[in-house]
C-alpha cells in the first residue's frame, strides 16, 4: 500500500467489459484501504455502491426519462446496427466504427462540465481511465493520469502489426493492411482534427494522429504475454502489460445438477452487447441443443425472447468469473475481458467476432491455435460441431492452456495494476 490513503478516481467506458475491470482493480485498492470513487456513465447509479466504491456519475448525452440499466445507450445501440456487423471490417469503419466515435466523442464534449466539476469535489490523487476517447478535463486535473487498454492491444499502433479492428492474420498481406489504414484514415480524419482541436482548446495535450486518447503519465494493457504481439516499435518504460485483470467480485456459481455429467460442459455468452441480437442467439443456440454437450448460456437483456434447450441452462446475467472456471470450453464473441479471463482459467475458445476488437481478439485466438474463428452470420453447423470435437478433444492443447493459466494467475494481474495507480500516485505527490 501507498504511504497514506489515496483518492482514486475511476472513469470506465459505459460497457461492462472496461467497467467490470476497473472494478476489478478498484476493488483491490479498495481493501488496501484507499478512497475509490467512479465517474462512470449515469446509467451505472445504483451498481457500484454495493461493491463498496462511491459514485460520482456523469451523463454522456441529455438524461432519459426513468431509470436505464447498465449500459443500455450501447445496448440499444448495437441492436440497431446489428445488420452492419455481417459486412466485412473494411465496409464496418464507415458504417459502423465511425458512427461510434461519433458517439463517444459527442459523449466527451458533453460532458466536460461535469466531469470538471466531479474532479473538484473529489479531489483525486490520481486518475485511471480506461476508454478508447480522451476526456480533456482527465488530463488537466493537475494529478497524475492512468490510462487503462482493456481492449486488444492492436489499439496502440505499430507499423509491424495489422491495423485495429481489421481482424486480419498478424503474418498477412501488409498490402490489406495499407488499403485498410487508408479507409480509416479517410473515414476519420475529419473527425480526429475537430476532436484533437476540442482537447486542445481545453488545455489538453493534441491527439497523436487519428488517435482518439493519448497516453497516460503511465498506462497500462491487459493482453497474456502467451497471446501479446511482437512489436516493431517497443512500447516504453511507462507501459506495463497485465497478463490479466480477472475481478475477485462475482458471487460463486455452482452447476445445477439438472444438467447432468453426461458431456463437456461449455460456456456461451456473446457479452451483453452481443447477446442483443436475439436472431443470432437463436442460431447458435440451434445449432448447439443438436450435441451431446451441456451449456450455460448468458441470455443478456433480451433474455425473455430466447428459449434454450434441454442440454442447457442460463440467465439474463452470470457471474462470469465464477462460470468459466467449470466450463471445458467457452464459445464467446471475443471480447477483451472474455478472451483474457479465458486464458486466466486456461479454456479454449470458439470466438464468433462481432464488432470493434472482437475481430482482432478471434484472429489472434485462431492463429495461434488458443481457439477457433467462426464465421459468426454464416458458419454451418458441422462447421460448430467439428470445432467443439476438435478442441475438446485436443489433450496437448489442455496442457499448454492448463500450464499457461497457472503462470497468467501467478502473476497477479490486479494487484500488479493496484501497485502501478499507487506508484502513480506517490511520483505525482
Amino acid at each position: 500500500m501507498a504511504g497514506r490513503p489515496l483518492t482514486v478516481l475511476f472513469m470506465p467506458e459505459s460497457a461492462y467489459g472496461p467497467t467490470n475491470n476497473c472494478v476489478g482493480i478498484g476493488n483491490v485498492l479498495r481493501q488496501r484501504g484507499h478512497r475509490v470513487v467512479f465517474a462512470a456513465e449515469a446509467s451505472w447509479r445504483g451498481k457500484l455502491e454495493p461493491l463498496g466504491f462511491e459514485e460520482d456519475l456523469v451523463d454522456l448525452s441529455p438524461p432519459a426519462e426513468g431509470d436505464q440499466d447498465a449500459g443500455q445507450f450501447w445496448k440499444d445501440f448495437i441492436a440497431s446496427t446489428a445488420p452492419e456487423f455481417r459486412k466485412p471490417t473494411i465496409e464496418q469503419l464507415s458504417t459502423f466504427i465511425k458512427p461510434v466515435w461519433d458517439e463517444l466523442i459527442e459523449g466527451a464534449r458533453y460532458c466536460h462540465p461535469q466531469l470538471t466539476e466531479i474532479i473538484a469535489r473529489t479531489r483525486p490523487d490520481v486518475i485511471v481511465e480506461d476508454n478508447v476517447v480522451a476526456f480533456p478535463a482527465l488530463q488537466t486535473a493537475g494529478v497524475p493520469y492512468v490510462r487503462i487498454v482493456s481492449c486488444n492491444p492492436l489499439e496502440v499502433t505499430d507499423p509491424g502489426l495489422p491495423p485495429a479492428f481489421s481482424g486480419y492474420p498478424a503474418t498477412g498481406d501488409r498490402e490489406q493492411w495499407a488499403e485498410f489504414r487508408a479507409e480509416y484514415d479517410r473515414v476519420h480524419r475529419d473527425s480526429w482534427g475537430a476532436f484533437s482541436e476540442f482537447m486542445t482548446a481545453q488545455g489538453a495535450p493534441p491527439l497523436a494522429d487519428l488517435s482518439f486518447i493519448g497516453e497516460g503519465d503511465v498506462s497500462l494493457y491487459v493482453y497474456p504475454e502467451l497471446a501479446d504481439y511482437r512489436r516493431d516499435r517497443p512500447l516504453g518504460r511507462d507501459w506495463t502489460r497485465l497478463d490479466s485483470s480477472v475481478r475477485e467480485t462475482d458471487e460463486p456459481y455452482e452447476v445445477p445438477p439438472e444438467l447432468g455429467r453426461d458431456g463437456a460442459l461449455i460456456y456461451f455468452s456473446l457479452g451483453s452487447l452481443g447477446s442483443a441480437d436475439v436472431g443470432l442467439m437463436r442460431r447458435v443456440i440451434g445449432c448447439l441443443a443438436q450435441t451431446p454437450h451441456r451449456y450455460i448460456v448468458s441470455k443478456g437483456p433480451l433474455h425473455a425472447e430466447i428459449e434454450l434447450a434441454p442440454n442447457m441452462t442460463g440467465a439474463e446475467f452470470l457471474p462470469q468469473t465464477s462460470v468459466i472456471p467449470h466450463a471445458d470450453l467457452v464459445i464467446t464473441h471475443g471480447g477483451n475481458n472474455t478472451t483474457t479471463e479465458c486464458l486466466h482459467f486456461g479454456k479454449p475458445m470458439i470466438v464468433l467476432p462481432l464488432f470493434w476488437d472482437q475481430h482482432d481478439n478471434a484472429q489472434r485466438m485462431d492463429e495461434l491455435g488458443l481457439g477457433v474463428r467462426l464465421a459468426t452470420y454464416e458458419f454451418s453447423d458441422a462447421e460448430m460441431h467439428g470445432a467443439l470435437d476438435r478442441l475438446l478433444g485436443d489433450a496437448a492443447l489442455r496442457e499448454r492452456l492448463a500450464v499457461a493459466a497457472r503462470q497468467i494467475q501467478a502473476r497477479q494481474g490486479l494487484r500488479a495494476a493496484a501497485q502501478v495507480i499507487e506508484d502513480a500516485a506517490a511520483a505525482g505527490g
